[in-house]
């Protein structure tokens, strides 16, 4: 296992800069979550560790060796892809062995390894079909265990489950984080989805456009994001945002049509133009809260996601209670006691 160091790494096309510096370090035996919008540049960057991508200037450790001139067959890191990448005429323990066999390793090694991988994903009553004869979940698995016999330092995930559905990708994130939990290998993990970062990593780096957001453990960023764009695209359903203003003592917003939010504590300037955001989970019924019409009722079985109207646009609250609420009806939502968070306007960054 290996600590993984990204230093003020940048990558170019041309004259096109997708990757501006960004800076990360993954500790040895971690679970880093890159997360972010398609096209800001998680799988460039994943694409760039593993070497399959040069780097434009900046330094790429892995454990204490510089790899920016090593080729990738020789930077000890094994990848799964989000297409599963097998080979169709191979069956599924051919499929396990290649690496070994490339790599010359003794045939006894070669099975013990297969073998300890297929127990470790259940894969050992299919090790004798072809890909074509398994299902997606079971083929990922198969790409997964090709990467754990090689048993490298740093396990990288490209969206890997992707191309599932809904109910396997939530097995199949349990299944990957228990992996790991028994594995302790250093693993970089990339996908587009908040859900998968929230609940599989140690740490999460979200990024967009070429850029590092915010860097933290999953419930940091959530309950304190370092600007509206981490704090927008973290959580399910997203925050909402509200345009207002500082009032006079700076420890309260005006909202239009009247609506004032008392603060915990000054945010900064009166009359400061800034963003509200608060959860939806946040938001309870109150008559004295923000004047809203309710527009659309969501029933999920867990709880009730209400959108409703007001003068400066839409609130989305999320209720525990099964409230009796019908479309058209007015009704006040207030935010919970400390917990909005307030954004300046022009920058995004917290306040």
């Amino acid at each position: 296992m290996a600590s993984v160091s990204i230093e003020s790494v940048r990558k170019s096309y041309g004259a096109n800069e997708v990757i501006h510096g960004v800076d990360i370090a993954v500790a040895d035996g971690e679970f880093c979550v890159l997360v972010g919008p398609s096209g800001c540049g998680k799988s460039t960057l994943l694409r760039m560790i593993a070497g399959l991508e040069e780097i434009s200037a900046g330094l790429i450790r892995i454990g204490t060796r510089v790899v920016n001139e090593v080729q990738a067959r020789d930077r000890d890191i094994a990848m799964v892809f989000q297409n599963y990448a097998l080979y169709p005429h191979m069956k599924v323990r051919e499929n396990m062995a290649f690496s070994l066999v490339l790599a010359k390793r003794p045939k006894a090694e070669i099975d013990r390894r297969v073998n300890e991988a297929a127990g470790i994903l259940g894969l050992l009553p299919y090790l004798d079909r072809y890909p074509r004869q398994l299902s997606g979940g079971q083929r990922q698995r198969v790409a997964m265990g090709r990467a754990i016999v090689r048993k490298p330092q740093v396990f990288l995930f490209d969206e890997p489950l992707s191309n599932l559905d809904a109910k396997l990708r939530v097995q199949m994130r349990a299944e990957i984080r228990e992996l790991h939990q028994r594995l302790k290998t250093t693993s970089i993990y990339v996908t587009h989805d908040q859900i998968e970062a929230m609940t599989m990593a140690d740490r999460i780096v979200v990024m967009h456009d070429g850029a590092v957001e915010q860097i933290g453990s999953p419930l940091e960023l959530y309950d304190r994001p370092a600007n509206a764009f981490v704090a927008t695209f973290i959580g399910s359903p997203a925050m909402n945002m509200l345009d207002g203003r500082l009032g006079a003592d700076g420890a309260s917003v005006e909202l239009p049509g009247d609506a004032r939010i008392g603060l915990a504590v000054p945010a900064g300037a009166p009359g400061q133009p800034v963003k509200l955001g608060i959860r939806p989970e946040h938001l309870a019924l109150d008559g004295a809260g923000i004047q809203c019409e309710v527009a659309v009722i969501e029933p999920t079985g867990a709880d009730t996601q209400v959108i409703a109207r007001f003068a400066g646009g839409t609130l989305t609250a999320a209720f525990r209670e099964r409230h009796r609420l019908q479309p058209g009806e007015r009704i006040g939502l207030a935010p919970l006691a400390g917990m909005s968070h307030v954004f300046d306007a022009a920058s995004g960054r917290r306040l």
